[in-house]
């Protein structure tokens, strides 16, 4: 997995969770994970198509999508209900869209399909065939993990 594809989600989550959270933002190590990676109870995954092919996960535990859910929209939020589904599925097309354009400036083309919110226990995401990066970043409300899984196309 070359770093160019890498770097712009690295910037993009961080730029936006500390614009929309209004408080700082941790990057953690990054580290690669090239088996099943359990999924922390809420994910929001963006698949990636074109020069590029894989996705990428945004992780994170039901009361950091609580959490964050709440303070993008103002409100006290204490469910996952249909608002903090779609505000983390926002969340995710608006980091993926900074990162789409930086990399389309650096002359990648590719496409996204739009985000697809997965919410439960015990549930794994699989990438056999290419290793995954994960970034996590620790916020004001809990923790969120950039699971980035890209390759080139064959």
């Amino acid at each position: 997995m070359r770093v160019e594809y890498i770097n712009p989600f690295v910037e993009a989550s961080y730029n936006i969770l500390k614009e929309v959270l209004g408080s700082d933002v941790i990057r953690g190590e990054l580290y690669l994970k090239s088996t099943s990676t359990p999924v922390l109870g809420v994910a929001a995954l963006v698949g990636l198509a074109g020069d590029v092919e894989g996705r990428v996960l945004f992780d994170m535990t039901k009361d950091t999508a609580i959490g964050i859910a709440s303070i993008m929209n103002g409100e006290k939020i204490t469910t996952m209900d249909d608002l903090a589904k779609a505000t983390i599925q926002e969340l995710a097309n608006m980091i993926t869209a900074q990162a789409v354009t930086k990399l389309h400036d650096l002359g990648f083309k590719f496409d996204l399909t739009p985000p697809a919110l997965f919410t439960g226990e015990n549930m794994e995401v699989s990438s056999s065939s290419v290793e995954a990066l994960i970034v996590p970043m620790k916020l004001s409300c809990g923790k969120i993990e950039i699971n980035v899984a890209i390759r080139e196309r064959n």
